[in-house]
């Protein structure tokens, strides 16, 4: 039977049809209606945190952020990462200037950060990779210094804390996807946390038309609402997300059982002051040591049945959208990681036996 990468945590079937029970005697389907409502704050209850606005999915987030924002000019970012966090910054005619990661946890590398800084730059947009928390204390300090805006793309950190807060709490804003590969879902969906109410109201009005009530539409706005369907399973999944990122700790313990220590094969990071959800299991394979590259691994696992993801990969400056506009050789480690990297099969329910299976095959691959 084949291993898929991810597969989606869904609550029992009897406990989302009693959810959206009262949808059919309502009929109010989407416009933000009581599921919509009801979710918000059980988020802001859960995550600790003054405003959230719920959207449509992550890059919507991500694109309403940096538009209600009225950002010009150059936006700093990370090319090791999905492609929306580039294409936000595009799609609000920004220019993203590329900062290249750290070789450890391959988040940006803010060392290298402020060299990046120009009277141009608005906005600094660093990315949360597989769950592994940015230098926020760092960022925010260069960030104060000349005066610019911080939003993280915060994707992979549902249910994560740093220091004891909510990793998405920190920024001017945080943009998170809900979307039904990540640890926390609700089919598709989205969210930005701030801690600024004007700008959760711009937001608002950006996913809705710019409508503030039935005569009034102060602003050009889009649709990018949320729907009741995917509120109701996000306050289903809610109930369960703390349980399943405990079993996914199973998992990737097992995982970190039985790679680590393996010549080649790079692990992620364990960081006493974060509270991990994890998203992600990255295993970065140093051909020279271990013996095989990342792609011939790719392959031994796919012979078997196991879908990895070379995860990220290709990085975002490199995209045929972009052809010459940017140069890859600004960011080495970057693309040295982006070669190397795999993301291996996890979800909750994945069963140590499978996870065993996995580690065989790669371990069959070394020298």
């Amino acid at each position: 039977m084949s291993i898929m990468v991810t597969r989606s945590s869904m609550p029992p079937m009897e406990e989302y049809i009693a959810e959206i029970r009262d949808i059919w005697q309502s009929r109010w389907l989407t416009n933000m209606g009581v599921k919509h409502q009801a979710f918000q704050e059980a988020l802001q209850d859960y995550m600790q945190t003054e405003h959230v606005e719920l959207l449509v999915n992550g890059h919507m987030a991500l694109e309403l952020t940096l538009q209600a924002m009225n950002l010009t000019g150059e936006v700093i970012t990370t090319p090791f990462t999905f492609a929306s966090t580039t294409h936000a910054i595009v799609r609000n005619n920004l220019i993203p200037i590329f900062c290249d990661i750290n070789a450890d946890d391959y988040t940006m590398d803010v060392g290298k950060l402020e060299a990046l800084i120009t009277d141009r730059t608005s906005a600094i947009l660093p990315v949360h990779v597989y769950g592994n928390v940015c230098a926020v204390e760092e960022i925010e300090r260069i960030a104060n210094k000349y005066g610019v805006r911080v939003i993280y793309d915060a994707a992979h950190t549902f249910g994560e804390q740093y220091k004891g807060r909510a990793v998405a709490d920190y920024g001017d804003a945080s943009c998170l996807s809900f979307h039904a590969t990540k640890v926390f879902h609700t089919i598709e969906g989205g969210a930005v946390v701030c801690h600024d109410a004007e700008l959760g109201q711009k937001l608002c009005d950006l996913k809705n038309f710019g409508i503030r009530d039935a005569e009034c539409v102060n602003a050009i706005g889009s649709n990018a609402k949320m729907n009741e369907f995917c509120a109701a399973m996000g306050l289903c999944n809610l109930r369960h997300v703390d349980d399943d990122i405990a079993q996914r700790k199973e998992v990737a313990e097992r995982y970190r059982e039985r790679l680590e220590g393996v010549s080649g094969v790079q692990l992620n990071p364990i960081r006493a002051d974060v509270t991990p959800n994890y998203a992600y299991f990255p295993v970065v394979f140093h051909e020279e040591e271990f013996g095989s590259t990342r792609n011939e691994v790719y392959d031994a696992l796919q012979r078997a049945g196991i879908y990895s993801r070379k995860y990220f990969y290709p990085l975002t400056n490199t995209f045929e959208c972009f052809h010459g506009k940017y140069d890859v050789e600004q960011t080495p480690v970057a693309r040295h990681i982006a070669n190397r990297v795999l993301t291996l099969p996890l979800y909750a329910d994945l069963e140590p036996e499978t996870v065993d299976r996995i580690c065989d095959v790669i371990i069959s691959c070394s020298a």
